[in-house]
């Protein structure tokens, strides 16, 4: 959920605070970063920064800055969101101040300056930060996309202009993939190309917060004749917040969704949420036949410009089941991978980019384990230093000695719960009765067409429990996972649980509190 501190003399500041929406758990809730650990070792940060405005980097701030009440910097468009967001929870927005890309600032004694890349949405910046004779360069999520759409190319001279860093901490979720992502301006001719040879009406689902891929959408509609049309709350607000800071001047004129019945289909581009298979999103109720203004038919075209997410694979098959079902033709990453770009770097990019930067040291986040470890194999063939694969909770100290990891603290997760912030299900009463101590479990696992299977390493705490053989216990939970037939995480959770309590009581001396989280995981290529 990508936040992180960074302290210096007992001084601290934040970067990013996202959430994440917990799909194991009924009704599908938020989870936010656990605050414990911090509040414990008296760690408040005098300010907040913000890389870019993702979800899984601003979608926490409105429930956790109260507790830090400090100033929240933010690029333009980032800033309008989560003024939405503190008027929904009847913040004032007093404390978010707008910096500009190539701008910097202080915040004593962090002097923290915002260096322009580009990314799946607009702004999104690095973060170099200058400290006790350091310098950190935090790169938040990027890409070299050398077309993308809106804004400009990053600026090789700004980024050799910082060698040589002593950090970075830097992006490795697609650190196992050969070669250069894609660009924005391909999937843009590509787009163009599809809609020109589509008959009758024509749906396209991409992330909202992926303004360059609206407005491609848009152009390549006007482009055929078509008119566009946006669904989906996140959709329009997006695009109105973006349209204020003049990003979409060129984006062509909205019909609204009730006037869509009035146009002929082969006239008419939809723009709508869902592209991941979310239940209340606007492509489910087209699927489902219960949007209000729009049937789906024969003949008519969805086009998922977005790459699935792990763990949505089984709900969005669901959907495009139900697509099928209607007469409706499907584009997706598999059959038409160039309708989609990546927002992250791959190996070339990432050498390329270290090669400007020149980094002593890199810790390598994001992505999983195998991602981590790929990221560390690129810096050790670049000869930076990168001992640490860091996981939630370490503490990590970079001095004239290098890198090493201080401490490890667990993070047992928090969920939005009623408008309040509050442990996971089954842990409000976790200090009163885990007497035997308690057992957290944190499974990643990905959907195959048979079933589940556990990816990457399982991770275990113990706390105060009796032992536990943890071979015996991973080779059952494997077996299970490749028993159980379940189409979600939420169900796959449900059909677990009961099993797994039964096992541990029949093979600890004493029964602990158990805690499950089951997170969706990226399967190896």
């Amino acid at each position: 959920m990508n936040l992180t501190l960074y302290g210096y003399d007992d001084h601290w500041i934040a970067v990013d605070c996202g959430m994440m929406i917990r799909q194991d758990l009924p009704n599908s809730p938020l989870q936010v970063p656990n605050l414990d650990t911090p509040e414990a070792l008296g760690i408040t940060p005098q300010a907040l920064f913000i890389t870019h405005g993702h979800e899984d980097h601003i979608g926490a701030v409105a429930w956790l800055w109260p507790k830090w009440n400090c100033p929240i910097y933010a690029t333009p468009l980032a800033a309008g969101l989560l003024r939405l967001k503190f008027a929904e929870h009847q913040l004032s927005s007093t404390a978010i101040k707008v910096i500009e890309p190539g701008e910097a600032m202080e915040s004593m004694p962090f002097s923290v300056r915002y260096m322009p890349l580009t990314h799946s949405i607009p702004e999104s910046c690095a973060l170099m930060i200058l400290i006790g004779g350091y310098r950190v360069l935090h790169t938040g999520d990027w890409k070299l996309d050398p077309n993308p759409i809106i804004g400009d190319p990053i600026n090789a001279a700004h980024f050799r202009a910082l060698a040589p860093v002593d950090l970075v901490v830097g992006d490795s979720t697609n650190a196992p993939l050969p070669g250069h992502s894609g660009s924005e301006g391909d999937v843009a001719k590509a787009l163009a190309k599809t809609l020109g040879e589509c008959k009758g009406r024509v749906v396209v689902s991409c992330f909202a917060s992926n303004l360059a891929r609206v407005l491609a959408i848009g152009r390549a509609a006007h482009q055929c004749g078509r008119r566009i049309s946006l669904m989906g709350r996140s959709m329009e607000r997006m695009v109105g917040i973006a349209r204020g800071l003049g990003y979409m001047d060129d984006l062509p004129a909205l019909v609204p969704s009730h006037d869509l019945g009035y146009l002929p289909p082969d006239e008419v581009v939809i723009i709508a949420t869902g592209s991941q298979g979310e239940p209340r999103a606007a492509l489910q109720r087209l699927a489902q036949g219960r949007h209000p203004f729009i049937d789906l038919e024969p003949g008519d075209n969805v086009i998922f410009s977005a790459k699935a997410i792990p763990g949505n694979e089984r709900p969005i098959e669901q959907l495009k089941r139900r697509l099928k079902q209607l007469g409706v033709t499907i584009f997706d990453e598999i059959n038409h991978p160039e309708l989609h770009a990546t927002g992250h770097p791959a190996q070339e990019e990432l050498t390329k980019f270290y090669q400007w930067v020149r980094p002593k040291h890199l810790i390598p986040v994001h992505g999983e384990a195998r991602h981590q470890q790929a990221h560390q194999a690129i810096a050790q063939a670049l000869d930076i230093s990168a001992p640490l694969a860091p996981v939630n909770g370490d503490i990590i100290v970079l001095d004239g000695q290098g890198l090493r990891c201080e401490a490890r603290h667990p993070q047992p997760p928090c969920i939005v719960n009623q408008n309040s912030v509050v442990p996971h299900p089954g842990l409000e009463n976790a200090k009163a009765t885990a007497r035997r101590g308690s057992l957290y479990l944190a499974l990643p696992v990905t959907a195959s067409e048979t079933g589940w299977w556990r990816i990457g390493r399982l991770m275990l705490d113990t706390s105060s429990a009796s032992p536990l053989d943890e071979d015996s216990f991973s080779e059952w939970l494997d077996d299970q996972l490749e028993d159980i037939e379940a189409d979600t995480l939420a169900d796959l959770r449900f059909a677990l649980q009961p099993r797994l309590i039964h096992w541990l009581a029949e093979h600890m001396q004493h029964m602990p509190e158990v805690h499950l989280q089951i997170m969706a995981a990226e399967a190896p290529l």
